[in-house]
């Protein structure tokens, strides 16, 4: 079963907390530890406590901390999004889910409440946030105050969005229906959204949306006379008591509140009465209106009433506080003790709980989305900290990243060059490097050990020590050697320096790793919903059929080793057998040699980009193709291919590259490109932590 459900409504009073409470009565019957999380909650005032998290834990009695239960509240999702944050507001986000994740056996999240001016962003972040989460979705709309053919429209139009995002809906909830109209509605969508999902209808039920004395008190700034303690009880109808006694007992229903002027003392009494006898419904609750208080004598009986009917003196006209009760959107807190039973057993009796869970048995995410897979390396790379080397500690770059990465715990760094340089270029830019680790090559303890290591190592090519001494000054060279002494696990290096300066000393002494014949790149490609791997785009010009196959062996084995399901596509200009030619034989033959010795692998080619890629394209060109349209791994035939390519769709589409990440190495040595950014440097690091963990 996944770890989490996501409910997601589609405006404000869509009756989330009827799926919230359902829901968790059922978690806690299946699995011991169910974990709640709220990733945006309303704006709080200082010691308030969100009253979603509130009811929840308290009536479930979870073992998790107020603070741990929420990421970000409404201003602050607002203020990041305006200042373009938005990927800052999903890491929080993700940050604090993975943290409960780690904790509990599922969690049940809930989606924000549409009730700020944040809401006009509000269902594009429930969408990325159960997205990037990579967990299903159960969707609730409200139908109370639209037409039919609205509320249909809303939903369907909601459900297609959902699922052209990727996203799994577990269900649909049509809520607060006239129970005369739910077999209509049910009919309705399911022809409508037809097996999009499973739909399930829930008539509308009068005391869930009737306030308690409490909020009618909190909403008319009231002052309590009489009956403190019975301040949530739960009202059903109102009316006012203008009318005499007699004809007013009439009009009492069950939970009446009495709506009356402070001066009809006749009215409060007889109220007070019918609510002692048998013979009359029970009363909720008197307010006062006007302002004005009973004589005191009337006062002085009803301090000896003994009486669970709280009184309640508002200063609004009978008008306008009739008017007011009935526009009281009301909530369900951790004292609504009825109204937690009531949503339990409305649950109960429209949904099934069982099918749900059933559904949740099956589902897989399909995609693991850029923001996801960044936390992932990040947490992952910090499970076992490693050493990376960055030859080129002088650019400004490096020195950032470097500065980030230290600080967040990630890697310990060491920075080559010129320690003055270094530390004067950090200083203007404003960055504390004093917990790095700075070497300058023609200072370091270790310089001449490692000229004779490389002098015995190259002896064969007839360098001797002078050489030696001349190659460990370049800052590529000695920090390729302190990877292989293990002074250090890895090596970045590439942002001022050639790819082939980077990589030639590991390719004579790192050397490859046994049965590897060709060392080649992958660039993890975060799309805007997947994150693809691209090989080779770096290393190779023009590999061979036998190369090619290989190049594909080991980035299928570098997705996998990254959490990513391989399904290779070997691209070409053309789809299966209609193509004819040396460069898309050689992908045929690629394609065979990988299907021969790796038949485990999922395997497709030659294919183009479209059909490896889209779905539909894949399906009418390659019908019977396991990877068409589902394509994780793109080889691309030779490096002109490759390169440009993984440019374009950079450029074109705003996808962040990471890489390139050479495969094929003893120890892990990365290059960068000169135009990269401090992000590229901080997740080549990241990637090239993680390769070491497993050298």
């Amino acid at each position: 079963m996944t770890k989490a459900l996501y409910v997601a409504a589609l405006e404000s009073h869509s009756g989330k907390s009827l799926l919230v409470l359902g829901l968790m009565q059922l978690l806690l019957g299946k699995m011991a530890k169910v974990g709640y999380f709220r990733p945006v909650i309303g704006d709080l005032k200082k010691g308030e406590v969100d009253n979603h998290i509130n009811t929840v834990i308290s009536h479930f009695d979870l073992d998790i901390a107020v603070e741990d239960a929420y990421a970000l509240t409404q201003s602050q999702v607002v203020d990041m999004f305006n200042d373009g944050r938005k990927g800052d507001i999903l890491d929080k986000i993700i940050s604090k889910y993975k943290k409960l994740e780690e904790q509990f056996d599922f969690i049940l999240v809930e989606g924000s409440d549409f009730t700020s001016d944040g809401s006009v962003i509000e269902f594009d972040l429930n969408l990325d946030i159960a997205k990037n989460l990579g967990i299903p979705v159960i969707l609730i709309d409200n139908a109370r105050g639209k037409s039919l053919e609205e509320f249909f429209g809303n939903l369907e139009s909601a459900v297609n969005t959902y699922i052209q995002k990727g996203i799994e809906l577990l269900g649909v909830v049509a809520n607060k229906l006239r129970p005369e109209n739910m077999d209509f509605v049910n009919k309705r969508l399911k022809k409508e959204l037809k097996d999009k999902t499973v739909i399930f209808t829930v008539p509308r039920v009068k005391n869930l949306s009737h306030p308690t004395i409490k909020e009618i008190v909190e909403h008319l700034n009231g002052e309590v006379l009489f009956g403190g303690e019975s301040l949530n009880n739960q009202t059903g109808s109102f009316g006012v008591g203008a009318m005499q006694l007699h004809n007013y007992l009439k009009h009492l229903r069950d939970n009446s509140l009495v709506i009356t002027p402070g001066d009809r003392s006749d009215i409060i009494l007889g109220a007070l009465q019918a609510n002692l006898s048998d013979n009359y419904p029970t009363i909720s609750g008197i307010v006062l209106t006007g302002g004005i208080l009973p004589e005191p004598s009337i006062l002085k009986l009803l301090e000896g009433f003994e009486t669970h009917v709280p009184i309640i003196s508002v200063k609004q006209g009978t008008f306008d506080t009739t008017n007011a009760v009935g526009n009281i959107k009301s909530k369900i807190y951790a004292e609504s003790k009825q109204k937690i039973a009531t949503s339990i057993a409305l649950f109960n009796t429209h949904i099934d709980g069982e099918l749900l869970l059933e559904r949740l048995e099956t589902f897989e995410p399909k995609s693991t989305t850029p923001r996801m897979f960044q936390y992932n390396l990040v947490q992952r790379a910090k499970t076992v900290k490693k050493h990376i080397v960055l030859p080129e500690g002088e650019d400004a770059r490096i020195i950032e990243a470097a500065s980030e990465l230290s600080e967040l715990g990630i890697v310990d760094i060491t920075l080559l060059g010129n320690q003055e340089q270094i530390e004067k270029k950090a200083m203007q830019l404003g960055f504390d490097i004093s917990h790095l680790n700075i070497l300058d090559p023609a200072t370091a303890p270790n310089f001449e050990r490692y000229a004779a290591t490389f002098c015995e190592l190259r002896k064969h090519k007839g360098v001797n020590m002078d050489v030696a001494r001349d190659t460990m000054l370049d800052v590529s060279y000695f920090g390729t050697m302190m990877v292989y002494k293990g002074d250090a696990d890895g090596m970045v290096s590439g942002a001022v320096h050639t790819t082939q300066h980077t990589i030639r000393p590991a390719l004579q002494f790192v050397k490859t790793k046994p049965g590897i014949g060709v060392v080649s790149s992958v660039f993890f490609m975060c799309l805007e919903n997947r994150v693809s791997v691209f090989g080779d785009c770096a290393i190779n010009p023009n590999p061979t059929a036998e190369q090619l196959a290989e190049i594909a062996i080991s980035s299928a084995a570098s997705a996998e080793a990254f959490g990513i399901k391989a399904k290779i596509a070997m691209l070409s200009y053309s789809s299966g057998s209609s193509g004819k030619g040396d460069d898309v034989d050689k992908v045929r033959k690629a394609t065979e040699i990988v299907k021969n010795t790796h038949p485990h692998l999922q395997i497709e080619g030659p294919i183009q980009y479209d059909a490896a890629v889209d779905p539909l394209v894949g399906k009418s060109k390659l019908p019977d193709s396991e990877v068409a349209g589902q394509a994780s791994v793109l080889i691309f035939p030779d490096l002109n291919t490759g390169n440009n390519t993984y440019k374009a769709v950079q450029r074109e589409t705003g996808a962040l590259a990471i890489g390139p990440m050479l495969q094929g190495l003893n120890k892990p040595v990365n290059d960068l490109s000169r135009g990269c950014t401090v992000e590229d440097v901080f997740n080549t690091v990241v990637v090239t932590a993680i390769q070491a963990q497993e050298s």
